[in-house]
């Protein structure tokens, strides 16, 4: 694009999967879109790096193979599924405790191992999944908050159970993953995604990295890189002005927004306020992830015989600064180069709050001090790293959010869509899909004149 305004029809704001689903759909339906992106790469939080043999993973790590039908949908669409472009990823999450790893967590090897689990601890989650079993076919992952469930956050729903349930089970998966704070997140998007994908057995990852969907989408669109926007503002006589950071300007037809919430009630300051109390409940929990680059194949010590931890969530009872360690190449061999390794450390609460401003140096230098009681030989190994921050990495799901979001969901269509797995609260890819697509129907079906689709 020059400087000079110009007019698109659909301009959509965002090249990560989710504004790029958006895309898709509405160029598959015969609409015009072009996308544009702050950054100089798409694919948000699902963007890799390439060099040398080595694959880094900035943030998202894996797909389920279940409980994730959009996502499918548009892998098969583009053509990702065939020539082995998903793999299977066969090592398994496991929870630190004694010691040692407890392999087997959300999946059915942890009946066995125990996945960290004291036997009390296991018959006490028998009896709360037994007491469960009615509210667990009822939540639904697109409104969580309507179910059985409620607007119960993942710490008062084991209020009075015994102390695992909430220490080794729970705190460690919802932390790990999202970066969420028990006390402040709901756990019936937690529940309603460890449901739908039937914990985590039979996950993916894709074999070229977790933006290879992204980029195989964005392949088939007009994307435009390095395009910082501004301001977006609807127009009284119809349409929707775009400025951008540079000076530049456009009209276009229709915007979706493809940000992080914060984001997108910056960037549109006019928006109806029935739209407003939502977007400024949806708050986002924040992360760091360092990759090292190590010698050889580390891994983290576990029982003799168990099945091999490739993601290893740590307790905050155990530790409070590191809330998991991921072994890239226990995931994926081509992650590294043959005989070497690749080991990611995901920061806790307290640990982002304290290294989120701090130079990358003193970063992987806090970490490690850490990462050793779980791989001794850690920092000797380390050839290199990489500091990823995450101011957003995932919507935090709050009580107020919950409350709000079906009426968001059921408010009038406009001019400015928005998508992002906050519109569902369920920090996973899947939600960004669904939400992309459900901005493209909302906005097809504006344009054919009928109500609400969500």
């Amino acid at each position: 694009m020059d400087r000079t305004s110009s007019h698109v029809d659909v301009a959509v704001i965002g090249a990560g999967i989710s504004g790029l689903t958006a895309a898709y759909r509405l160029q598959e339906a015969g609409r015009v879109p072009e996308v544009f992106e702050a950054d100089e790469e798409v694919g948000g939080r699902m963007q890799a790096r390439r060099e040398d043999g080595w694959l880094v993973e900035k943030g998202t790590e894996t797909l389920a193979s279940h409980g994730y039908p959009a996502t499918w949908r548009l892998i098969k669409d583009v053509g990702l599924d065939r020539d082995g472009g998903v793999l299977k990823v066969k090592s398994l999450a496991g929870v630190w405790r004694d010691g040692k790893a407890h392999a087997g967590s959300g999946h059915f090897v942890g009946t066995l191992t125990g996945a960290g689990l004291s036997l009390p601890g296991r018959m006490a989650m028998t009896g709360m999944f037994g007491s469960l079993l009615p509210a667990l076919g009822k939540t639904d992952t697109r409104r969580p908050g309507e179910g059985p469930l409620g607007l119960r956050t993942v710490a008062e729903l084991v209020e009075g159970r015994h102390p695992d349930l909430h220490d080794y089970l729970l705190q460690p998966a919802a932390a790990t993953g999202w970066a969420w704070n028990t006390r402040r997140s709901c756990v019936a998007p937690l529940v309603a995604t460890m449901v739908a994908t039937r914990g985590l057995h039979g996950w993916r990852t894709y074999r070229d990295g977790m933006d290879a969907l992204a980029r195989r989408v964005a392949a088939k669109l007009t994307v435009h890189t390095g395009s910082a926007v501004q301001e977006v503002a609807a127009q009284p006589g119809g349409g929707v002005r775009v400025a951008f950071a540079d000076g530049r300007v456009l009209t276009a037809n229709d915007v979706v927004l493809a940000v992080p919430a914060p984001v997108a009630r910056k960037l549109y300051p006019s928006a109806p306020a029935a739209e407003l109390p939502f977007l400024d409940a949806t708050s986002y929990s924040r992360m760091i992830r360092v990759t090292l680059r190590v010698d050889r194949p580390l891994a983290v010590r576990q029982s003799r015989g168990t099945p091999k931890v490739y993601a290893l969530l740590i307790p905050e009872k155990e530790d409070g600064y590191l809330s998991g360690l991921t072994f890239e190449h226990s995931k994926a061999a081509n992650r590294a180069p043959r005989g070497k390794g690749l080991i990611s450390m995901l920061t806790a609460e307290r640990a982002t709050d304290e290294l989120i401003e701090r130079p990358d140096e003193e970063v992987v230098e806090a970490l490690l001090a850490r990462a050793e009681r779980y791989v001794p030989q850690l920092r000797a190994a380390v050839l290199g790293s990489a500091v990823h921050r995450f101011p957003y990495a995932a919507p935090e799901a709050t009580p107020d959010a919950l409350r709000l979001q079906s009426a968001f969901l059921d408010r009038p269509h406009g001019p400015v869509e928005f998508a992002g797995d906050w519109v569902f609260q369920r920090p996973t890819s899947e939600a960004a899909v669904q939400a992309g697509e459900l901005a493209a129907e909302r906005i097809l079906s504006r344009s054919a004149g009928s109500g609400p689709s969500a």
